[in-house]
């Protein structure tokens, strides 16, 4: 990895929070080349890119709905009574 690109990102589907650290560029020639089974779920492709040490998934309980509003939109269960 040439530079440093971190930026704060959350993956649209699932709403995962996580630090981009390669180029998109990067991430997309090592998603492209990820064996088809590991492709399958968004899930095991944020692992694989997490493992990779492109990315780095924030454990910090925030998460993001699909229209980036962090803790999802009105009406949406987010966790309190």
């Amino acid at each position: 990895m040439a530079q440093n690109n971190s930026q704060e990102r959350y993956a649209r589907h699932g709403g995962v929070h996580f630090t981009q650290k390669a180029s998109p560029e990067e991430i997309n020639n090592f998603v492209k080349n990820l064996p088809e089974d590991r492709r399958e779920s968004l899930f095991e492709v944020l692992d694989e890119l997490n493992s990779a040490g492109m990315i780095q998934i924030q454990n910090d309980g925030v998460f993001s709905d699909p229209y980036g509003n962090l803790h999802g939109t009105e009406g949406c269960y987010d966790g309190e009574k």
